[in-house]
């Protein structure tokens, strides 16, 4: 036996009736679970009573990519076949337009909701939104895809698609708004008159 297990042994037997200290625990050993970002920007926005979609409705979700040269086309039930293709053709006069050169994602998806609300309140019913075509970037059509996910996601959109050369092409997109309310009860009054 060697020298250095001896005295281990002996150190051993001596300590025999030697008892741990008693601690105080200084860790909870519950823990909390960690609250998302997410959960607490709805928190927050709770309790000012807005919640994210009041504030801005386009979702920061996974977005499918489009290339570049891809058409965007878009046409809720009810829009009628004859009023599309013309819509999609751009023979309707563009009485507004937003230019989305130079914007980040965040600064676009807000400057496209305050867009098609003012195109309403302004009873615009055909607009365009440049966005460009995102050719030989990093991350090519971002904008474009974005506008692609976006818009079907607004109820005052009516429909979409890519513009004609003379607007940009497929740089831009043709945007079909709904009458205001201010507007359609004055349709409603004008047809009321004649019946």
């Amino acid at each position: 036996m060697s020298s250095d297990s001896k005295l281990f042994k002996d150190a051993l037997g001596e300590m025999g009736d030697v008892k741990p200290l008693a601690q105080e625990r200084c860790v909870t050993l519950r823990k909390e679970p960690k609250q998302s970002e997410l959960i607490l920007r709805e928190r927050r926005a709770a309790a000012t009573h807005k919640t994210e979609r009041e504030l801005n409705p386009l979702s920061g979700e996974y977005i499918d990519l489009v290339a570049p040269w891809d058409p965007l086309e878009f046409k809720c039930d009810g829009v009628q076949n004859g009023v599309y293709r013309n819509f999609r053709l751009g023979k309707y006069s563009v009485d507004a337009r937003l230019d989305l050169h130079r914007h980040s994602v965040e600064m676009a998806r807000s400057a496209v909701m305050e867009f098609v609300r003012d195109c309403v309140q302004a009873d615009v019913r055909c607009a365009l939104i440049t966005h460009g075509k995102g050719e030989g970037r990093k991350q090519p059509a971002l904008l474009k895809s974005c506008i692609k996910h976006w818009l079907p996601q607004l109820d005052d959109v009516l429909a979409f698609h890519s513009a004609q050369p003379q607007h940009g092409g497929l740089g831009a997109t043709y945007l079909l708004l709904k009458k205001s309310q201010r507007k359609r009860q004055e349709i409603w009054e004008k047809h009321q008159r004649r019946g």
